[in-house]
Parts: structure tokens; sequence; C-alpha cells
């Protein structure tokens, strides 16, 4: 973070220094000095302007997000809860956080002990290093206190306050409140798990200058509160499926499939596919990741986890992704 500080100040002290010389430029007698050189200085003087701008806005994205405070919680492990935890997070969470193969790529296995960089996973790279994280108690979030926990997950901050760069371009922030608690009263049920590799973001300049041009959108501003929709095979209990269940985060807040961006290549409709599809076939479906006619799920498709919802949960998806778009 200091680094990237440093350079965004330098930056515009570089637009400082490139505003002087053009003022110099057009003062000079020579005519072709004050075309030649006003062009060449205005040229340079809005190119850093411009640069110290997105590096001023990126800096106040990622490092002053403007989260509230964290607020005092106390969530019990109440068995009912840890168990709703563990289905939510082995839905939402162990597809990043589980522990790594001998590539260097998510297991889907337990412990969530972390260490996948999905910045180079996912060929952006450049943007430095977003690491994800030990969510057992051998990790950082042993540090946190359940309020700063549920701030993480609900603003996308860390105990800081400091933007969580990946983890919060994702649509964790409207589970409801005690789906919230649940992943928490789960995460902390867990065994601590050590683990060598330094986790975290570790963004670099070049991430900051992305996220303060707009590159990366970010989700709505979630509410204080968020209350789930009753539990039912409807549209409106799907829309809540398709947020823990990884696919908004994906395809879009409305799961209409995104363009191709600079977090990777374009994600397509899922929708016209699903509309004709009955509710088993989609279910078999999402358990297998076969589409029908035998064609498996593009690389990518985490369908793995998605395959350990419930029918329910998975009809409740259908009747939603089958609905006609508003």
């Amino acid at each position: 973070m200091i680094v990237n500080l440093l350079i965004v100040l330098l930056l515009i002290g570089l637009t400082i220094g490139a505003g002087w010389l053009l003022w110099r430029t057009l003062r000079a007698k020579k005519l072709w000095v004050k075309i030649l050189g006003g062009l060449g200085a205005s040229a340079l003087t809005l190119l850093l302007a411009a640069l110290s701008f997105v590096g001023v806005k990126g800096a106040a994205v990622l490092y002053a997000p403007g989260a509230p405070a964290a607020h005092s919680r106390d969530i019990p492990a109440d068995p009912a809860l840890v168990a709703r935890g563990e289905y939510l997070v082995n839905i939402s969470c162990i597809g990043c956080h589980s522990k790594v193969n001998a590539q260097g790529n998510p297991s889907g296995e337990m412990p969530l002990s972390g260490g996948w960089n999905i910045a180079a996973a996912e060929g952006f790279g450049f943007l430095g290093d977003m690491v994800a994280e030990n969510l057992t108690p051998g990790g950082k979030l042993a540090n946190y206190t359940d309020g700063e926990l549920f701030r993480a997950l609900r603003y996308g901050v860390d105990k800081d306050g400091r933007r969580l760069g990946f983890m919060s371009l994702l649509p964790y922030g409207q589970l409801s409140d005690e789906d919230t608690e649940a992943i928490i009263a789960y995460l902390r049920s867990l065994p601590p798990t050590e683990n060598q590799i330094s986790t975290g973001d570790r963004i670099n300049i070049v991430g900051v200058l992305l996220f303060g041009s707009g590159m990366f959108p970010l989700p709505e501003t979630p509410s204080e509160q968020v209350v789930a929709p009753a539990q039912a095979v409807n549209a409106e209990y799907g829309a809540y499926v398709a947020t823990f269940g990884e696919c908004r985060g994906c395809h879009g807040p409305d799961v209409s499939g995104v363009p191709a961006s600079a977090m990777g290549p374009a994600v397509p409709n899922p929708r016209p596919l699903v509309s004709q599809m009955t509710v088993d076939q989609f279910i078999e479906m999402m358990r297998t990741g076969t589409k029908p006619g035998g064609a498996p799920f593009t690389e990518g498709m985490p369908w793995q986890s998605a395959s350990k919802m419930t029918d329910a949960d998975l009809a409740a998806l259908h009747a939603y992704l089958s609905a006609p778009e508003k």
C-alpha cells in the first residue's frame, strides 16, 4: 500500500512539473518552440493528470472504501447455525479457499487453508497477487472479531477497513444476516490449519489504476441488514440461491452473462439454455457437469460446488434462470 501511495504522489508531482514546463514553453520567444513544445508539454500534462486522477481514485477505492465500523457481535456456536454455515461454505467458499494441490490450484477439498493465487491463475497477475486466505482458525481470521468478520463478508473490507481485492467484487454482501453469521459460526468451528504460503492481496500500482478507472465494477452498496426470502421453489428464492451459489459473481448481477474485461474472457448467459430444460434435467446437469447432449461445462465453471446444493435449492435456481428477464 505504501509503495502505491508514494507512486500516486509521484504522479501528482510529475503532473505539476509538466504543467510548469507547459507554462514555460508557452512563454518562449520562438514560435516553433511555443508550438512544438506546447503540444508536447500539453500531451504530457494531460497524460500525467489522467494517471494522477485515476490513481487517487483507485487509492480511495482500495484503501478508504468508506465501510462502516464493525459492530460488536457474539455469534453462538449453535449446531443448526454451524450446519447451515457448512452447507454455504461448501458451495461458496471451498472453490477458492480449499487447500491447494501440487500445481498450486484449489483442490476442492478441506481444509480451507487457502493459498491459491487467483490473480496469477486467472490471467490478471499484472495486477499483483490476490492469494486466497486461510479461513481456518489457524489463519489471519483468528485475529478478527465476529463483528469484523461479518463486516468483511458484508462490505468486502479487511480488519483495517481496506478493500479485499477480488473478494470485494463478489456479491456476498447480499447474503442475509443469518447466513453471514452461519458462515462465521462454521469457520470458527474448524480445527486450526497452518499454511506456509503468504496469503492476502498485494495489489500493485497497475491494479490501483485499473480500480480507479472503473475497470472492475463493484457490487451495489449492501444494506446494513439483509433478510433472505423464504425458502421455496420459486424465482424469488432462486435469485438468492444465485447469490450464495457463485452464479452472480461470474455471470453478472442478473446472471445474464458479462462481456470480456480485464478480469477475464466473456462469461455466457445461461438463461437461454436453462429455459429449455426441465427441472430434473437442470439438476442432473449441475450434479454431473454435463450438458444435455453430453457436452461438458467449459473449464472454470465451478459446477462441483453447485453440485452440493440440495434439490430444492437447485430447483429454485432453475425457476429463477428460466423466468423471463426483467
